[in-house]
């Protein structure tokens, strides 16, 4: 398939953008450890932050780094620390803010570490953004490491999909820099299975998106209930809130969010390669199934999900290997959730690139008042 459309292509250049950060965060491997080091070693929390999709990063990998450095990383949006830092930390604080940000521009990224440095006793810097010219790109001092990606990460779309995912593994190998090295070969199996799968699978998530749905819901556990937060954004924001989306964990849907499900649903399933969360995962499956008529079902899995095929609609088996690091493996579910929002918007008629029809949402937020 060929879109002339930025969105498209920034979708699918993701799996290349990924082996090309990955080269740039070796090259810098000394500056980058020296830094973390410096603060962890003294004891300062890592607090990963940013507004919207960056604050959905925060979500997927405050559980996925439980492996890494950053273990025990807090997630929080810049758009509550702007509005209660008081909440979070005082002067007995010592912080190691990860601020995610592909334009660097936006009134709360500057605000939220105004608001920490305000708040908190000490604090030290980590800016993850895809602009050389941004705000955040252009600050100095000791107390800051900024790690620029590439320039093709800066997306021209409306939506973030290469920046969201980039950012997401640039944090992962940063919290892995003692050893990202032996890491290689596992950032470039994400790359190559992504890539396989995007060619394999993005016809058959082209004909799923022409049903006729109203609303979706995105489910996942752990890491993957983060990045059904960031798949429910781009199909929402992409038809112009056409398609109203919600998410849950498989479990937490249970509770009450279920009554949701109507027949002009597409229920999306990001099943956990764990197979001991996968059970609680398939029972919820096999119920709706039981339960409930709607438009479609898709399953996400890295490997045979383990359920029999007359429970979905369509199955994505990602060729991921079961047992990746969450903090690298979770990256190669968003795609999935990008290509079936800018499909579902050429459905609807709609501009990919600029979807929003009544202006209520932009590239980059404007209008937000900062006060002291």
């Amino acid at each position: 398939m060929n879109y002339n459309y930025n969105t498209y292509r920034e979708i699918l250049q993701q799996p290349k953008v990924w082996l090309k950060t990955l080269d740039s965060i070796r090259a810098h491997k000394q500056e980058i450890k020296a830094f973390k080091d410096k603060y962890l070693n003294d004891g300062y929390e890592v607090v990963l932050t940013g507004a919207g999709t960056s604050a959905y990063i925060g979500d997927a990998l405050e559980p996925a780094l439980y492996t890494t450095s950053f273990r025990g990383a807090r997630a929080i949006a810049t758009t509550d620390i702007i509005t209660n830092p008081q909440m979070y930390f005082d002067q007995s604080s010592k912080v190691l803010l990860v601020s995610f940000a592909r334009s660097g521009n936006s009134p709360e990224s500057v605000g939220a570490l105004r608001a920490v440095e305000g708040s908190a006793g000490k604090v030290a810097h980590i800016f993850i953004t895809c602009n050389k010219d941004g705000e955040l790109a252009q600050m100095k001092g000791e107390n800051i490491l900024c790690v620029l990606l590439p320039p093709e990460t800066n997306d021209l779309s409306l939506a973030m999909t290469s920046s969201y995912s980039t950012m997401l593994l640039t944090c992962s190998m940063i919290a892995n820099i003692d050893h990202i090295d032996e890491d290689v070969p596992l950032i470039e199996d994400v790359a190559g299975a992504v890539e396989k799968s995007i060619a394999k699978y993005e016809g058959a998530i082209k004909d799923l998106a022409s049903r006729d749905f109203e609303r979706a819901v995105f489910l996942g556990s752990g890491p993957l209930k983060g990045v059904a937060e960031e798949c429910r954004l781009k199909l929402q924001e992409l038809t112009d809130g056409a398609v109203m989306c919600s998410f849950d964990s498989f479990l937490g849907f249970r509770h009450g969010p279920k009554a949701v499900v109507k027949p002009n649903s597409l229920l999306v399933y990001l099943l956990s390669p764990n197979p001991k969360v996968r059970r609680y995962e398939l029972d919820l499956i096999r119920q709706v199934k039981a339960n409930n008529n709607v438009k479609g079902t898709l399953v996400i899995s890295a490997d045979d999900p383990s359920i029999e095929e007359s429970y979905y609609d369509l199955g994505i088996i990602t060729g991921m290997n079961p047992s990746m690091p969450p903090c690298y493996g979770c990256v190669s579910f968003a795609w999935v959730g990008q290509l079936l929002g800018f499909f579902k918007s050429l459905d609807l008629g709609l501009s990919p690139d600029s979807p929003s029809i009544s202006g209520n949402i932009s590239r980059v937020v404007e209008g937000v008042t900062l006060y002291n």
